[in-house]
């Protein structure tokens, strides 16, 4: 019973909410990057990849975090689930273990079959992942930089996949809007904890420029990655149009104060269940082009 307490406990630890964000862009950049058919090998690095994406990535991310964030999260009510967890101090050396332990044999075989351009990119992964929470480090508490490391947390996946099986200069603008979205999502949710960051004494581009800036910030980086997106043709204008969705979920949000900060919490909420719907769009639409490639070619 020991055991599966502390299984179900680094399972809320990990975020399952947030295992698509990191999976899936790995998961799709092999696959349309990819020389088909697949070898053996591209099969089994994909299934590996994929699942280190899933859980093992975001208990590194989320687990560091939630060990080196203790004290502001203690002191933020939204702390406790699937937000984010709150274990106590006694918790922490297995929460470390358990990073080590499901970490090191996926990223020991990532590093063996990749490239060099792929392994450089894959050690920036994980050094980003330690450097946003770590002590003596703490991206995470550097105002904009901290947006920056989050969006690389999304990206990254994407770019080792990339790198994994041949980087195409045309991947570019995906990259770029991907981005933007990422940054834009970091910032709007640490809007809602601008008030316990600050009794934390902790800093981040919300308590640098405040809420009502950083949300509109927020609507500039979703505007401009859904712009690019469009750009990209008529075809992606689905995909385009859902990254509206995320604009229209900000503006509510456009005259918020510090004071009223925590409010936003309700559209941080929406937001998680945007990107599963957002998530929909963008697989409908690669599975139709897809098709049409394969048919029409």
């Amino acid at each position: 019973m020991k055991l599966f307490e502390t299984v179900k406990k680094l399972f809320w630890v990990s975020r399952p909410i947030s295992w698509p964000n990191t999976s899936y862009p790995f998961l799709v950049g092999f696959l349309l990057a990819s020389v088909w058919p697949l070898s053996s090998l591209d099969i089994a690095t994909l299934v590996v990849g994929t699942l280190y994406f899933i859980g093992p990535y975001n208990l590194l991310m989320y687990g560091v975090n939630d060990v080196f964030d203790y004290e502001s999260d203690i002191r933020n009510p939204r702390k406790g689930g699937i937000e984010g967890m709150k274990e106590s101090r006694q918790f922490h050396p297995t929460i470390l273990k358990a990073v080590l332990v499901t970490n090191v044999p996926f990223l020991v075989y990532l590093f063996a079959v990749g490239s060099w351009p792929a392994r450089i990119v894959l050690a920036f992964v994980v050094f980003a992942a330690l450097a946003y929470s770590l002590k003596g480090l703490r991206f995470k508490e550097i105002p904009f930089f901290d947006s920056v490391t989050s969006s690389f947390h999304f990206v990254s996946p994407l770019v080792f996949a990339l790198a994994l099986v041949g980087f195409q200069p045309d991947a570019w603008p995906w990259i770029l809007a991907f981005f933007a979205w990422g940054m834009a999502s970091h910032a709007f949710g640490a809007v809602q904890d601008i008030i316990p960051d600050r009794e934390g004494k902790l800093h981040s581009i919300a308590t640098f420029l405040g809420a009502r800036k950083t949300v509109w910030l927020t609507l500039a980086l979703y505007i401009y990655a859904s712009i690019v997106v469009a750009l990209q043709g008529v075809q992606y204008w689905a995909v385009a149009l859902a990254g509206f969705a995320y604009v229209i979920n900000c503006t509510p949000y456009l005259l918020i104060t510090d004071a009223t900060s925590a409010k936003s919490n309700k559209g941080w909420k929406r937001f998680l269940w945007l990107n599963y719907a957002s998530g929909a769009i963008v697989t409908v639409t690669i599975l139709v082009l897809s098709t049409n490639l394969l048919f029409f070619r």
